[in-house]
C-alpha cells in the first residue's frame, strides 16, 4: 500500500462502544491510515448505548474512503435510511472495500451489497439475517469472512481479529503482528475459526418430535440409528426426516450429532472428566472420533476447548 489509506467509520444510531472502538483504536494512531468518523448526517451526535459521539463529517466521508468500516448497532430493525444505502452502494461501485462489524452485516444486507455472496455476523443474530435476507450466504460459525471487497465479522473480539487482518492484507505480517502486540491480542485467528455458539444443536420451532428428542438427548451414549429413530417416533424414515426437517431445520442425525458436541462440551467445561472418556459418554465414540468431531464443528481440538472454557473450581465428575 502506498501513501495514507483512507478509512471511514460510518456510525449507525446505537452504535456498540466496543465495535466502535476496535476501529478507531486499531487505525487512527497508525501513520499509514487516515481515519473520518462520520454519520448519515452532517454533523452532529450519534446516539450510543449510554453515550453519544460527535461527528464532523457526513456520507460524504464515503466518496474518497478506500475503507469503509460499520461499526455494529443495537437496532437491526430500523431500516438504514436511502441515502445511506446509495453512498454505501456507490462507494462499494467505484473500489471502496466495505468491512461489517456483528451487527452492521444486516446494513450491507440491506444495500443488496450480500446477495450471492458468504457473510457472518454474531452467532444469536445469523438465523435473523438468513431469513431477513435469503440471498445472503450466511456462515453463522465463522468468526469473519473475508470475500475480497466485501469483509464481515461477528461481534466484539472478531472485530479485532478482522481489523488485524485487514492490516495484514495492506501491509502483511511483520505489520499485523507489531499492531497485534499493541493491542496484546493475538495476532492471528483465522476467519474460518468458529464462533463458540451457546449450543450447536438448533432449537425446533414444533413440539410434535419434542418427546423424541428429549429422548434422544437422554440417551447420548447409546448408539442409534435413523431406523431406531423411526420406530421409536412411530414413523417411516422418510416421514421422520421430513418432518424433523421441518421443526429443526436439520436431519435428525445431524441434530444428533450436535447434540453430542453439545454435552461433550459441558463436561470439558464444567467437569474433570478424562477426555478419553467423553467419546464414550456421549456417543461420539472414541478419542479420535471426538477430536475429529470438534476440529469439524469448532475448528478446535477438545483439549484445547477444555483450556480454554473449563471452570477452574468446578471439580464435579459426570
Amino acid at each position: 500500500m502506498t501513501g495514507r489509506h483512507h478509512i471511514a467509520v460510518l456510525l449507525l444510531p446505537g452504535v456498540l462502544p466496543l465495535e466502535f472502538g476496535i476501529a478507531t483504536q486499531i487505525f487512527a494512531t497508525d501513520p499509514h491510515y487516515e481515519l473520518t468518523v462520520c454519520a448519515d448526517t452532517e454533523a452532529g451526535r450519534v446516539p450510543g448505548r449510554g453515550f453519544a459521539i460527535t461527528v464532523t463529517a457526513g456520507l460524504e466521508a464515503l466518496d474518497e474512503a478506500d475503507t469503509v468500516i460499520i461499526p455494529g448497532y443495537d437496532d437491526i430493525d430500523t431500516a438504514p435510511s436511502a441515502e445511506l444505502l446509495a453512498a454505501l452502494q456507490a462507494a462499494h461501485a467505484r473500489g471502496a472495500r466495505l468491512v461489517s462489524i456483528c451487527t452492521a452485516a444486516f446494513t450491507l444486507a440491506a444495500a443488496g451489497l450480500l446477495d450471492g455472496r458468504p457473510a457472518t455476523t454474531h452467532w444469536r443474530l445469523a438465523e435473523r439475517l438468513r431469513q431477513r435476507y435469503p440471498l445472503v450466504k450466511v456462515l453463522p460459525n465463522q468468526l469473519y469472512v473475508d470475500d475480497g471487497d466485501i469483509l464481515t465479522s461477528a461481534g466484539v473480539t472478531a472485530g479485532i481479529d478482522l481489523c488485524l487482518h485487514l492490516i495484514l492484507t495492506d501491509r502483511g505480517a511483520a505489520a499485523a503482528n507489531t499492531r497485534a502486540r499493541d493491542l496484546v491480542a493475538p495476532p492471528r485467528r483465522r476467519g474460518g475459526q468458529a464462533q463458540f455458539v451457546e449450543q450447536l444443536r438448533p432449537e425446533a420451532s414444533g413440539d410434535e418430535l419434542a418427546p423424541l428428542r428429549q429422548w434422544m438427548l437422554d440417551n447420548l451414549a447409546k448408539p442409534m440409528t435413523i431406523d431406531d429413530l423411526a420406530e421409536r417416533a412411530h414413523m417411516s424414515r422418510r416421514t421422520l426426516i421430513r418432518r424433523f426437517r421441518k421443526e429443526t431445520g436439520t436431519p435428525p442425525m445431524a441434530w444428533l450429532t450436535d447434540a453430542r458436541i453439545d454435552r461433550a462440551r459441558e463436561l470439558l467445561e464444567a467437569t474433570t472428566v478424562p477426555i478419553e472418556q467423553i467419546g464414550r459418554l456421549t456417543g461420539l465414540g472414541a478419542p479420535a472420533s471426538l477430536r475429529a468431531a470438534f476440529h469439524r464443528h469448532l475448528d478446535t481440538s477438545p483439549q484445547e476447548y477444555r483450556s480454554l472454557f473449563r471452570h477452574k473450581d468446578e471439580k464435579v465428575d459426570a
